[in-house]
Protein backbone atom coordinates (compact mmCIF):
# COMPACT_ATOMS: atom_id res chain seq x y z
CA UNK A 1 0.00 0.00 0.00
CA UNK A 2 2.78 2.38 0.96
CA UNK A 3 4.57 1.54 -2.31
CA UNK A 4 1.42 2.40 -4.31
CA UNK A 5 1.12 5.76 -2.54
CA UNK A 6 4.77 6.53 -3.33
CA UNK A 7 4.28 5.67 -6.99
CA UNK A 8 1.14 7.79 -7.15
CA UNK A 9 2.94 10.75 -5.59
CA UNK A 10 5.81 10.34 -8.05
CA UNK A 11 3.40 10.28 -11.00
CA UNK A 12 1.62 13.42 -9.80
CA UNK A 13 4.97 15.13 -9.32
CA UNK A 14 6.03 14.29 -12.87
CA UNK A 15 2.77 15.64 -14.25
CA UNK A 16 3.09 18.88 -12.29
CA UNK A 17 6.72 19.21 -13.37
CA UNK A 18 5.69 18.66 -16.99
CA UNK A 19 3.01 21.33 -16.78
CA UNK A 20 5.43 23.69 -15.17
CA UNK A 21 8.11 23.09 -17.79
CA UNK A 22 5.61 23.99 -20.51
CA UNK A 23 5.00 27.33 -18.88
CA UNK A 24 8.71 27.94 -18.43
CA UNK A 25 9.26 27.01 -22.07
CA UNK A 26 6.71 29.61 -23.17
CA UNK A 27 8.14 32.21 -20.77
CA UNK A 28 11.63 31.83 -22.22
CA UNK A 29 10.57 31.53 -25.87
CA UNK A 30 12.15 32.57 -28.15
CA UNK A 31 15.79 32.25 -27.16
CA UNK A 32 17.13 32.27 -30.74
CA UNK A 33 16.03 33.42 -34.23
CA UNK A 34 12.71 32.20 -35.62
CA UNK A 35 12.30 31.35 -39.31
CA UNK A 36 9.11 32.33 -41.12
CA UNK A 37 8.86 30.35 -44.35
CA UNK A 38 7.20 32.08 -47.30
CA UNK A 39 6.36 29.59 -50.02
CA UNK A 40 6.55 32.26 -52.73
CA UNK A 41 9.28 34.48 -54.23
CA UNK A 42 10.35 37.78 -52.62
CA UNK A 43 8.31 40.87 -53.40
CA UNK A 44 4.84 39.33 -53.64
CA UNK A 45 1.91 39.83 -51.31
CA UNK A 46 2.79 36.89 -49.07
CA UNK A 47 6.35 38.09 -48.74
CA UNK A 48 5.28 41.66 -47.93
CA UNK A 49 2.83 40.72 -45.17
CA UNK A 50 5.35 38.23 -43.71
CA UNK A 51 8.03 40.91 -43.50
CA UNK A 52 5.68 43.43 -41.89
CA UNK A 53 4.74 40.96 -39.16
CA UNK A 54 8.27 39.57 -38.80
CA UNK A 55 9.69 43.02 -38.11
CA UNK A 56 7.06 43.73 -35.47
CA UNK A 57 7.43 40.33 -33.75
CA UNK A 58 11.21 40.83 -33.67
CA UNK A 59 10.70 44.13 -31.87
CA UNK A 60 8.20 42.67 -29.42
CA UNK A 61 10.02 39.44 -28.54
CA UNK A 62 13.65 40.55 -28.75
CA UNK A 63 14.76 37.85 -31.20
CA UNK A 64 14.97 38.03 -35.01
CA UNK A 65 12.00 36.66 -36.95
CA UNK A 66 13.64 35.95 -40.29
CA UNK A 67 11.65 35.54 -43.52
CA UNK A 68 12.87 32.61 -45.61
CA UNK A 69 11.55 32.41 -49.19
CA UNK A 70 11.16 28.83 -50.45
CA UNK A 71 9.23 29.13 -53.69
CA UNK A 72 8.32 26.31 -56.05
CA UNK A 73 5.53 24.06 -57.33
CA UNK A 74 2.70 26.48 -56.61
CA UNK A 75 3.67 27.02 -52.94
CA UNK A 76 4.04 23.27 -52.32
CA UNK A 77 7.83 23.24 -51.78
CA UNK A 78 7.91 25.77 -48.96
CA UNK A 79 4.73 24.56 -47.32
CA UNK A 80 5.94 20.96 -47.24
CA UNK A 81 9.26 22.12 -45.75
CA UNK A 82 7.39 23.87 -42.95
CA UNK A 83 5.21 20.81 -42.34
CA UNK A 84 8.31 18.66 -41.86
CA UNK A 85 10.15 21.12 -39.60
CA UNK A 86 10.80 20.42 -35.92
CA UNK A 87 7.68 21.47 -33.95
CA UNK A 88 9.48 23.69 -31.47
CA UNK A 89 8.22 27.16 -32.43
CA UNK A 90 11.36 28.11 -34.34
CA UNK A 91 9.90 27.43 -37.79
CA UNK A 92 6.64 29.07 -38.84
CA UNK A 93 4.78 29.26 -42.14
CA UNK A 94 3.00 32.19 -43.72
CA UNK A 95 -0.06 30.37 -44.99
CA UNK A 96 -2.63 31.82 -47.35
CA UNK A 97 -5.74 30.81 -49.21
CA UNK A 98 -3.65 29.14 -51.95
CA UNK A 99 -1.54 26.70 -49.96
CA UNK A 100 -3.91 26.18 -47.02
CA UNK A 101 -7.30 25.99 -48.78
CA UNK A 102 -7.02 25.63 -52.57
CA UNK A 103 -4.07 23.27 -53.09
CA UNK A 104 -5.78 20.24 -51.50
CA UNK A 105 -8.27 20.19 -54.39
CA UNK A 106 -5.89 21.37 -57.14
CA UNK A 107 -3.18 18.76 -56.57
CA UNK A 108 -4.04 15.08 -56.69
CA UNK A 109 -1.00 14.02 -54.62
CA UNK A 110 -0.26 16.86 -52.21
CA UNK A 111 2.76 16.25 -49.97
CA UNK A 112 1.18 17.96 -46.94
CA UNK A 113 -2.23 18.36 -45.34
CA UNK A 114 -3.18 21.82 -44.02
CA UNK A 115 -5.17 20.39 -41.11
CA UNK A 116 -3.18 17.26 -40.26
CA UNK A 117 0.28 18.81 -40.49
CA UNK A 118 -0.19 22.33 -39.08
CA UNK A 119 -1.30 24.19 -35.98
CA UNK A 120 -2.75 27.70 -36.44
CA UNK A 121 -0.83 30.53 -34.80
CA UNK A 122 -2.93 33.51 -35.88
CA UNK A 123 -4.58 35.16 -38.87
CA UNK A 124 -2.86 38.27 -40.22
CA UNK A 125 -4.76 40.09 -42.94
CA UNK A 126 -7.11 39.77 -45.89
CA UNK A 127 -6.87 41.53 -49.24
CA UNK A 128 -9.65 42.02 -51.80
CA UNK A 129 -9.42 41.78 -55.54
CA UNK A 130 -10.83 44.30 -58.01
CA UNK A 131 -12.65 43.69 -61.29
CA UNK A 132 -11.04 45.74 -64.04
CA UNK A 133 -12.03 45.98 -67.68
CA UNK A 134 -10.69 47.46 -70.88
CA UNK A 135 -11.50 51.18 -71.12
CA UNK A 136 -13.65 50.63 -74.24
CA UNK A 137 -15.47 47.58 -72.86
CA UNK A 138 -19.23 48.25 -73.02
CA UNK A 139 -19.99 47.04 -69.49
CA UNK A 140 -19.62 49.73 -66.80
CA UNK A 141 -20.95 47.69 -63.90
CA UNK A 142 -21.23 44.10 -62.71
CA UNK A 143 -24.90 44.00 -63.75
CA UNK A 144 -23.94 45.11 -67.25
CA UNK A 145 -21.11 42.56 -67.38
CA UNK A 146 -23.52 39.77 -66.40
CA UNK A 147 -26.09 40.90 -68.97
CA UNK A 148 -23.44 41.04 -71.70
CA UNK A 149 -22.05 37.61 -70.78
CA UNK A 150 -25.54 36.09 -70.82
CA UNK A 151 -26.20 37.60 -74.23
CA UNK A 152 -22.87 36.30 -75.56
CA UNK A 153 -22.08 33.10 -73.64
CA UNK A 154 -18.41 32.15 -73.92
CA UNK A 155 -17.54 35.11 -76.16
CA UNK A 156 -16.02 37.35 -73.47
CA UNK A 157 -12.44 36.54 -72.54
CA UNK A 158 -11.14 36.95 -69.00
CA UNK A 159 -7.47 37.01 -68.01
CA UNK A 160 -5.57 35.37 -65.18
CA UNK A 161 -1.99 34.88 -64.11
CA UNK A 162 -2.33 31.13 -64.74
CA UNK A 163 -4.51 28.09 -64.07
CA UNK A 164 -5.46 27.76 -60.41
CA UNK A 165 -4.31 31.24 -59.42
CA UNK A 166 -6.45 33.57 -57.35
CA UNK A 167 -7.24 35.56 -60.48
CA UNK A 168 -8.56 32.40 -62.11
CA UNK A 169 -10.45 31.04 -59.11
CA UNK A 170 -12.06 34.35 -58.18
CA UNK A 171 -13.51 34.66 -61.69
CA UNK A 172 -14.71 31.06 -61.80
CA UNK A 173 -16.52 31.62 -58.49
CA UNK A 174 -18.11 34.76 -59.97
CA UNK A 175 -19.27 32.85 -63.06
CA UNK A 176 -20.81 30.09 -60.96
CA UNK A 177 -22.71 32.50 -58.71
CA UNK A 178 -23.77 34.81 -61.55
CA UNK A 179 -24.81 31.98 -63.84
CA UNK A 180 -22.64 33.06 -66.76
CA UNK A 181 -19.83 31.64 -68.85
CA UNK A 182 -16.78 33.51 -70.10
CA UNK A 183 -13.59 32.12 -71.65
CA UNK A 184 -10.46 31.80 -69.53
CA UNK A 185 -7.18 33.02 -71.02
CA UNK A 186 -4.24 32.21 -68.69
CA UNK A 187 -1.03 34.24 -68.84
CA UNK A 188 2.38 33.86 -67.25
CA UNK A 189 1.72 36.53 -64.64
CA UNK A 190 -0.19 39.80 -64.35
CA UNK A 191 2.08 41.96 -66.54
CA UNK A 192 1.34 40.17 -69.84
CA UNK A 193 -2.31 39.87 -68.83
CA UNK A 194 -2.59 43.65 -68.51
CA UNK A 195 -1.13 44.09 -72.00
CA UNK A 196 -4.08 42.21 -73.47
CA UNK A 197 -6.63 43.75 -71.12
CA UNK A 198 -5.54 47.20 -72.28
CA UNK A 199 -5.62 46.14 -75.94
CA UNK A 200 -9.10 44.68 -75.55
CA UNK A 201 -8.13 41.15 -76.55
CA UNK A 202 -8.89 39.90 -73.01
CA UNK A 203 -11.10 42.66 -71.61
CA UNK A 204 -11.96 41.35 -68.12
CA UNK A 205 -9.50 40.78 -65.29
CA UNK A 206 -10.10 39.96 -61.61
CA UNK A 207 -6.80 41.03 -60.06
CA UNK A 208 -5.53 41.77 -56.57
CA UNK A 209 -6.12 45.38 -55.66
CA UNK A 210 -2.50 46.04 -54.68
CA UNK A 211 -1.17 45.32 -58.18
CA UNK A 212 -4.19 46.73 -60.03
CA UNK A 213 -4.28 50.07 -58.23
CA UNK A 214 -1.50 51.66 -60.26
CA UNK A 215 -3.16 50.63 -63.53
CA UNK A 216 -6.49 52.03 -62.32
CA UNK A 217 -5.06 55.32 -61.07
CA UNK A 218 -3.04 55.67 -64.28
CA UNK A 219 -6.15 55.27 -66.39
CA UNK A 220 -4.95 52.13 -68.19
CA UNK A 221 -8.01 50.11 -67.11
CA UNK A 222 -11.37 50.81 -65.52
CA UNK A 223 -12.49 49.37 -62.15
CA UNK A 224 -16.11 48.27 -61.95
CA UNK A 225 -16.21 46.42 -58.59
CA UNK A 226 -14.15 45.18 -55.67
CA UNK A 227 -14.49 41.62 -54.43
CA UNK A 228 -14.32 42.17 -50.66
CA UNK A 229 -17.06 42.21 -48.06
CA UNK A 230 -16.90 46.01 -47.98
CA UNK A 231 -15.74 48.79 -50.27
CA UNK A 232 -12.04 49.53 -50.17
CA UNK A 233 -10.93 52.85 -48.66
CA UNK A 234 -8.48 53.04 -51.57
CA UNK A 235 -11.38 53.01 -54.06
CA UNK A 236 -14.34 54.31 -52.05
CA UNK A 237 -16.50 55.02 -55.10
CA UNK A 238 -16.19 51.50 -56.50
CA UNK A 239 -18.96 49.17 -55.26
CA UNK A 240 -18.51 45.58 -54.17
CA UNK A 241 -19.56 42.71 -56.40
CA UNK A 242 -22.07 41.72 -53.73
CA UNK A 243 -23.83 45.09 -53.74
CA UNK A 244 -23.72 45.11 -57.54
CA UNK A 245 -25.99 42.15 -58.07
CA UNK A 246 -24.24 38.98 -56.82
CA UNK A 247 -25.06 39.06 -53.09
CA UNK A 248 -23.25 35.85 -52.10
CA UNK A 249 -19.99 36.73 -53.82
CA UNK A 250 -16.90 37.56 -51.76
CA UNK A 251 -13.30 36.88 -52.66
CA UNK A 252 -10.45 37.91 -50.40
CA UNK A 253 -6.94 36.54 -50.17
CA UNK A 254 -6.27 35.81 -46.51
CA UNK A 255 -2.94 35.28 -44.77
CA UNK A 256 -2.00 33.75 -41.43
CA UNK A 257 0.81 32.12 -39.48
CA UNK A 258 1.00 28.37 -38.87
CA UNK A 259 3.40 26.15 -36.94
CA UNK A 260 4.14 22.45 -37.52
CA UNK A 261 1.69 20.14 -35.79
CA UNK A 262 2.56 19.29 -32.16
CA UNK A 263 4.28 22.61 -31.50
CA UNK A 264 3.83 23.08 -27.72
CA UNK A 265 0.52 24.73 -26.91
CA UNK A 266 2.05 27.35 -24.55
CA UNK A 267 4.30 28.55 -27.39
CA UNK A 268 1.40 28.66 -29.85
CA UNK A 269 -0.69 30.67 -27.39
CA UNK A 270 2.17 33.06 -26.72
CA UNK A 271 2.69 33.59 -30.45
CA UNK A 272 -1.03 34.16 -30.96
CA UNK A 273 -1.05 36.85 -28.25
CA UNK A 274 1.99 38.50 -29.81
CA UNK A 275 0.40 38.45 -33.28
CA UNK A 276 -2.70 40.17 -31.90
CA UNK A 277 -0.48 42.78 -30.27
CA UNK A 278 1.39 43.29 -33.54
CA UNK A 279 -1.82 43.76 -35.54
CA UNK A 280 -2.98 46.40 -33.04
CA UNK A 281 0.14 48.50 -33.63
CA UNK A 282 -0.82 51.63 -35.64
CA UNK A 283 2.25 51.36 -37.88
CA UNK A 284 1.43 47.74 -38.74
CA UNK A 285 -2.25 48.52 -39.37
CA UNK A 286 -1.34 51.50 -41.54
CA UNK A 287 1.08 49.47 -43.66
CA UNK A 288 -1.47 46.70 -44.22
CA UNK A 289 -4.16 49.21 -45.20
CA UNK A 290 -1.75 51.08 -47.48
CA UNK A 291 -1.13 47.78 -49.28
CA UNK A 292 -4.92 47.45 -49.80
CA UNK A 293 -5.50 44.99 -46.95
CA UNK A 294 -7.36 44.78 -43.66
CA UNK A 295 -5.93 43.29 -40.42
CA UNK A 296 -7.69 39.98 -39.75
CA UNK A 297 -8.48 39.35 -36.12
CA UNK A 298 -9.83 35.86 -35.48
CA UNK A 299 -9.95 33.83 -32.25
CA UNK A 300 -7.37 31.06 -32.26
CA UNK A 301 -10.03 28.37 -31.83
CA UNK A 302 -11.90 29.60 -34.93
CA UNK A 303 -9.01 29.37 -37.39
CA UNK A 304 -9.03 25.63 -38.06
CA UNK A 305 -12.83 25.48 -38.61
CA UNK A 306 -12.51 28.51 -40.91
CA UNK A 307 -9.82 26.78 -43.00
CA UNK A 308 -11.86 23.56 -43.17
CA UNK A 309 -14.77 25.60 -44.54
CA UNK A 310 -12.51 27.25 -47.09
CA UNK A 311 -11.11 23.88 -48.21
CA UNK A 312 -14.65 22.59 -48.81
CA UNK A 313 -15.68 25.79 -50.62
CA UNK A 314 -12.79 25.71 -53.07
CA UNK A 315 -13.01 21.97 -53.62
CA UNK A 316 -16.54 22.58 -54.88
CA UNK A 317 -15.44 25.44 -57.16
CA UNK A 318 -12.50 23.46 -58.58
CA UNK A 319 -14.74 20.47 -59.27
CA UNK A 320 -17.61 22.42 -60.84
CA UNK A 321 -15.30 24.54 -62.96
CA UNK A 322 -13.15 21.50 -63.90
CA UNK A 323 -9.95 23.33 -63.03
CA UNK A 324 -6.74 21.36 -63.51
CA UNK A 325 -3.07 22.18 -63.04
CA UNK A 326 0.10 20.35 -63.96
CA UNK A 327 1.84 18.65 -61.05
Amino acid sequence: MRRCIQLLALAIGLIVTGLGSGSVLADDYPTRPVSIIVAQPPGGGTDIIARIIAAQLSAQLGQPFVVENRAGAGTVVGTAAAANATPDGYTLLTGLIANMAVNPSLFAHLSYDPIRDFTPVGMLAEFPFVVVVNNDFPAHSIKELIALAKAKPGEINFASGGNGTGQHLSTELFELLAGIKMTHVPYRGAAPAYTDVMSGQTPVFFDNLASALGQIKGGSVRAIAVTGKERSPLLPDVPTVAESGVPDYVYEVWFGLWAPKNTPKPIVEKLYAQVQKALAEPTVKDRIIADSGVPMNMPLADIEPFVKGEIAKWADVVKRAAITVQQ
